[in-house]
């Protein structure tokens, strides 16, 4: 790796296009020689079933069927296929990754790396597969092809949230994801440097919005986000593959990003990036979500479980406090100032970034479930609404430390709690990863992904499809171009909604 120093420049002071960031991002796209890591590959297989499981769980949720009645307004011959569709039903590729990506994100149960900033990586894969199942017949792609475009924007994306604080500036992280699903565009299709480096500059420009998106009463915007994103993404790619350029340099120009939406005139980062011909490996760096919440409250609900038959009477309690990281706390705890986390009416959105609420009902329910856990019957119950309410978390520069930690064996995204009896006794105990976690009590491997994904999709689809799903994607790298568009999960087309095109909108 080579770590590369980023920082405004005057206009008065050239800085030559090999010294910005965007071109050496373009070069990590465009190296064709990088060879194709065996352990990044099978993970690159996990990611593809991981996004899978929850798309087709979520299939039928509002936000995911309008975006699939968008998508049915612009099909294409030999264009991309969408989740739930059959898979010789064609689309324009924007829009299948428009309705495939709102279907990945809505659960908010995939794919997430943290470091200085946010990231769900698994975001990059809708629209790189959707651009590869339209070109692939045309250039000849293949499986090898796009499980390198892929493991190229895992490359950029995780790499970029290591070295730049978006949240910091209240600016959404799809900023780092969309200059990333551009060059995992360009390096699917075999794009030279240049023409990727316009293509992220533009994504890059485009891309930068606020975090009121994950702020206050949260909407379905959220699941949205990313989708608009891997759009943007696929447009700056064509309109580079047709020699346009874009706003350049676009990390470091005075009037830029990194001057008026980030540190301003004075700031710095250092931004790793693989050096040339190595291979891009930062995918095994990100970890998937056992259950259906933030990922800051995924080992929180796993210690709630374990701390669930310590409590006998949930009356007794006089409060609980979660000691955690500044992240965890501003983001999705009682630092945020949000009366909406409080709120037994908020949407599913909102309560799945209050860790008072998560923590409450895990350690009531013992279990956590994508539906049930969020039913309004469930968030409005009294005794939980109680609970909850005796809940607030507190940061602890210590798991702040942890939480930025560049050492793997020492990073923790989880908190200690302390449940405080009214007799004054005390409960303490703390987590720092989830279970699930590469370093977790019980790591993931393959056949907890299949779990995942025939445990979301019971009731949804068939065994026969489940099976035909699993071994096609198991067997990526033999696919030819024209196996490609059997990357999708296919539901019986009486039990989807939005399955035929209507009339609500203006397409």
């Amino acid at each position: 790796m080579i770590s590369h120093p980023v920082r405004v420049y005057p206009s008065k002071e050239p800085l030559a296009k090999e010294d910005q960031l965007a071109w050496k991002i373009a070069q990590v796209g465009a190296d064709q020689s990088a060879p194709i890591d065996e352990a990044a590959k099978e993970m690159v297989i996990n990611r593809i079933i991981d996004n899978a499981s929850v798309a087709i769980a979520a299939i039928n949720r509002e936000p995911v069927a309008n975006a699939r009645s968008q998508a049915l307004c612009h099909p294409r011959p030999r264009g991309a296929t969408v989740f739930g569709m059959p898979v010789d039903h064609d689309f324009d590729a924007a829009w299948a990754a428009w309705a495939n990506g709102t279907a990945v994100r809505e659960l908010d149960m995939h794919d997430t790396f943290l470091a200085a900033d946010y990231s769900h990586p698994g975001d990059n894969i809708p629209p790189i597969l959707a651009v590869a199942q339209q070109v692939g017949q045309m250039q000849g792609l293949s499986g090898a092809d796009l499980v390198r475009g892929i493991l190229v924007a895992y490359e950029i994306q995780i790499n970029l949230v290591k070295g730049i604080c978006l949240h910091e500036y209240k600016k959404d992280h799809i900023a780092h994801l969309c200059p990333a699903q551009a060059a995992g565009i360009g390096a699917l299709l075999g794009l030279d440097a240049e023409t990727i480096l316009q293509a992220v500059q533009q994504a890059v420009h485009v891309s930068f919005t606020t975090r009121q998106s994950r702020k206050g009463e949260i909407s379905s915007w959220k699941a949205y986000a990313p989708a608009h994103s891997g759009k943007l993404a696929i447009e700056a790619v064509d309109r580079a593959m047709r020699g346009e350029r874009s706003p350049s340099p676009i990390y470091e120009g005075e009037d830029s990003v990194i001057a008026y939406m980030l540190s301003g005139a004075d700031g710095t980062y250092e931004i790793p990036l693989p050096t040339p011909g190595d291979p891009n490996v930062a995918i095994l760096d990100s970890y998937t979500k056992e259950h259906s919440a933030e990922y800051q409250s995924q080992a929180l609900i796993d210690l709630a479980f374990k701390l669930r038959d310590k409590v006998t009477k949930y009356d007794d309690i006089e409060e609980i406090v979660i000691y955690t990281s500044h992240h965890t706390h501003y983001v999705i705890g009682t630092g945020a100032n949000d009366p909406q986390k409080m709120d037994p009416k908020a949407s599913r959105e909102t309560l799945d970034h209050s860790i008072m609420y998560i923590f409450a009902v895990a350690l009531q329910d013992g279990i956590w479930h994508h539906v049930a856990s969020y039913a309004p019957e469930r968030a409005a119950r009294p005794d939980t609404v109680t609970l909850w309410r005796k809940i607030r978390t507190v940061e602890e520069p210590e798991w702040t430390r942890r939480y930025h930690s560049s050492d793997p064996n020492e990073k923790g995204f989880g908190g200690r709690v302390e449940i405080i009896f009214k007799d004054g006794k005390k409960i303490v105990d703390e987590l720092a990863v989830a279970n699930a976690h590469s370093l977790g009590a019980r790591p993931w491997t393959r056949p907890d992904y299949i779990g995942k994904f025939k445990t979301l999709t019971d009731g949804i689809i068939t065994t026969e499809e489940s099976n035909r799903f699993l071994e096609v994607v198991q067997n990526i790298t033999d696919l030819e171009a024209s196996d490609l568009p059997q990357l999708n999960v296919q539901v019986d087309h009486q039990e989807l909604r939005c399955s035929t095109r209507d009339n609500r909108g203006i397409f």
